[in-house]
């Protein structure tokens, strides 16, 4: 456990609240805070984890009941322990990744705190360092890693309709079927969470419509390798930025019922209605662009391009792994992609409830530093921040394309710590004069001589 200056930092009524020092605060004890604590620990840095709810709270009442990892647990997990009562080519339930993070957190003994919520980061003007205001007091710390993640504030567009006759939940407050009243369902955004839910309601009986945009298709598993192999060996998890073109598109995998590809015209062949991006809303009408055919066949250039990666791969290494022709068959066009609809009157469609998968942006509201472009975007370098002191884990392309995997969050925390334990190191540097004169001051005769006129 990390050392404080202090114990606590809640007072009792009517005394003055007790400020904490300590030299590094980690601010979310998500996969990255608990990453981030590790590291530290093993460096030897004082620190402190703060959370607002519990461990891993995201992961138990941020999603909907049914999640599981797109990754395989031998993949997504942190190096040194594993998924406990999972085969590794297991896919884990969202509870089971809270548990695993809680027992993580457990063994390595972190200085977590639960309950406490960061309201204010300023830097010092007078001191190194910066005060940190919280629901339980005050902290000053020297240097603050900020580890809520990407997922903090569910992004509705501001094209979503003023209907108090429809039910609007974005995917982040989605449970599952029950919880949406009888009739028919727009699911808006095929990514992840989009296609995993559509799919979940279909299957639940619903009628669904998915709006699908612009997308990365990937083989949930090709030649008996996952996919998260294949990004592995190729070499593109560790790709550094996004490609141009490439900002807004999302990635259509899921590890549900087993680990399926994704494929569209396949939901389409179970009743899925698809429809291209989700345009705009107007006297209880949603009109869509003419893109749907568009979006498949880049998802499907995505999709193709993979497999011929995999198979220059296997062919250059001589690997001696089943052929899968099967793999690059393709199902007959859906009726719904040969005469897209590009508006629906949702009345006439019986739909009642709009699910809005369209992701989240990040909340920084609490960090009053100079940290950030003129968009509000964090500026870095693989986390380390524009203002001396302040870090980033978690982040989408933090250093590279797996960042946000759990694996990624733990090397990205790993370069923090490594960071951090450098500065500590030229922080605490005594050049000869002070090293001398610091050891006058405990030695010995000086102490003697204390009080000799």
């Amino acid at each position: 456990m990390s050392d404080f200056k202090q114990t606590a930092f809640s007072a009792p009524a009517g005394r003055a609240p007790t400020i904490l020092e300590i030299d590094t605060l980690v601010i979310g004890a998500g996969q990255a805070g608990v990453a981030m604590s590790e590291h530290l620990g093993k460096h030897g840095v004082p620190h402190l984890v703060l959370e607002k709810n519990r461990i891993a709270e995201a992961w138990r009442t941020g999603r909907w009941d049914s999640l599981v990892t797109n990754g395989p647990v031998w993949h997504d997990c942190f190096p040194s322990m594993d998924f406990p009562d999972l085969a590794p080519d297991a896919f884990a339930h969202k509870d089971q990744v809270a548990d695993y993070f809680e027992a993580y957190a457990k063994m390595i003994d972190a200085p977590i705190r639960t309950g406490v919520e960061v309201k204010k980061v300023v830097r010092n003007t007078d001191r190194p360092g910066f005060t940190v205001e919280t629901s339980e007091g005050v902290i000053c710390a020297t240097r603050v890693v900020a580890a809520t993640g990407p997922f903090q504030r569910p992004v509705v567009p501001a094209i979503a309709p003023q209907d108090e006759s429809l039910l609007q939940i974005h995917s982040a407050h989605y449970r599952n079927p029950q919880q949406l009243p009888d009739g028919a369902v727009l699911v808006v955004g095929a990514g992840s969470s989009g296609v995993q839910i559509a799919d979940e309601l279909n299957r639940a009986g619903r009628q669904v419509y998915l709006s699908v945009g612009a997308h990365d298709r990937p083989p949930r598993a090709y030649r008996g390798r996952d996919f998260v192999w294949w990004l592995g060996v190729l070499g593109l998890w560790d790709l550094e930025s996004v490609q141009p073109g490439k900002e807004h598109v999302t990635i259509a995998v899921s590890g549900a019922h087993g680990g399926r590809t994704i494929d569209f015209r396949e939901l389409a062949g179970q009743g899925i209605t698809l429809v291209g991006l989700t345009n705009s809303f107007m006297n209880g009408v949603v009109t869509f662009k003419n893109d749907l055919a568009e979006n498949l066949a880049r998802g499907d250039e995505n999709y193709l391009a993979l497999l011929d990666a995999a198979d220059a791969y296997i062919d250059r290494n001589g690997l001696d792994l089943p052929q899968e022709p099967q793999a690059r068959q393709r199902l007959a066009e859906p009726v719904c992609v040969r005469n897209p609809l590009l508006e629906l009157n949702l009345a006439d469609a019986g739909i009642t409830s709009i699910i809005w998968a369209t992701g989240y942006a990040a909340d920084f509201s609490w960090l009053h530093v100079d940290a950030f472009d003129a968009n509000g975007k964090p500026q870095h370098q693989r986390g380390v921040s524009s203002e001396p002191g302040v870090y980033f884990v978690g982040l989408p392309w933090l250093s590279r394309r797996g960042s946000t995997f759990i694996w990624g969050v733990w090397h990205d925390a790993r370069h923090i710590a490594d960071h951090i334990a450098i500065q500590r190191k030229y922080t605490a540097y005594r050049d000869a004069t002070q090293r001398g004169r610091e050891a006058i001051e405990t030695s010995p005769a000086k102490t003697s001589l204390t009080g000799v006129r």
